[in-house]
């Protein structure tokens, strides 16, 4: 990984130049960015969650993907890809198997007392997924309801908190086949991703309810082990250049076919 120095400033030339002694000051050395591997920026994710991180005939795509290539570009680091499934993405942060997860992460209270977030780069609108025959509408609607929930997720850990009975579930996959089948009542997610598998199961006989007027845009961004610092300051410099640009907007309308980069 490069170092980098503010080297101290030579302040003896007067001193020479009038006779004095030379005074040389030592080079300070300014915070450093550190990453795992040299060179490299290593990125957990989930790998399948569309239209955030997924295959496309074997290739790992995806607006997240795209996101954090891009971010690791502006740094003249190396991108590198670890997928894991997202109950286990909080413990490779932990264990350093990554040094950053791209993978809608909400910004929570909970989660900046361990960790630290970089600058958000999307969003994230909620929807209430359930059966075309059921008539759920507010968020309010799910107490007592069996919800399929990734239980440590923003969509979790909401409907928890509204008084839904959760079917742990490890993702959205599983969820819709429980939900299909009568097993779960419904699940919260979000609505670019639910888009993404309508268009995949367009014969599929559920709908998605949107809950902007029950639950305001959850930002979503890089999320760090909370010594990295460094690492943190460098990447909300290059997600601020990107938005800048128009880098992030246009990938958002790639994938979600709107923006969801602001507010």
């Amino acid at each position: 990984m490069k170092k980098r120095y503010l080297l101290g400033a030579l302040l003896g030339m007067m001193g020479l130049l009038l006779g004095a002694g030379t005074c040389i000051s030592q080079p300070v050395a300014v915070d450093e960015v550190k990453t795992i591997d040299s060179e490299t920026l290593t990125i957990g994710l989930e790998g399948t969650y569309a239209p955030f991180s997924y295959r496309d005939h074997g290739k790992l795509t995806g607006y997240e993907v795209e996101v954090a290539k891009a971010v690791a570009k502006e740094m003249h680091l190396k991108p590198k890809f670890v997928v894991t499934k997202w109950d286990s993405l909080l413990t490779g942060l932990d264990s350093r198997r990554y040094d950053v997860i791209f993978n809608n992460v909400g910004i929570t209270k909970e989660r900046q007392h361990r960790y630290i977030f970089a600058e958000p780069y999307l969003y994230s609108k909620t929807v209430l997924i359930q059966k075309k025959s059921d008539k759920m509408k507010h968020l309010k609607d799910i107490k007592g309801r069996k919800m399929a929930q990734s239980t440590s997720s923003n969509f979790g850990q909401l409907a928890k908190q509204n008084g839904a009975k959760i079917v742990a579930i490890p993702g959205m996959v599983e969820a819709m086949n429980l939900i299909k089948s009568g097993r779960a009542d419904g699940e919260l997610n979000d609505a670019g991703a639910f888009e993404r598998w309508h268009q995949s199961n367009p014969k599929a006989k559920i709908k998605a309810v949107n809950l902007d007027k029950d639950v305001p845009p959850i930002p979503a961004a890089p999320m760090l082990n909370k010594k990295d610092t460094p690492l943190q300051h460098e990447m909300n410099r290059a997600i601020q250049k990107l938005a800048k640009d128009g880098t992030l907007k246009k990938l958002s309308n790639k994938y979600f076919h709107m923006d969801l980069t602001k507010v």
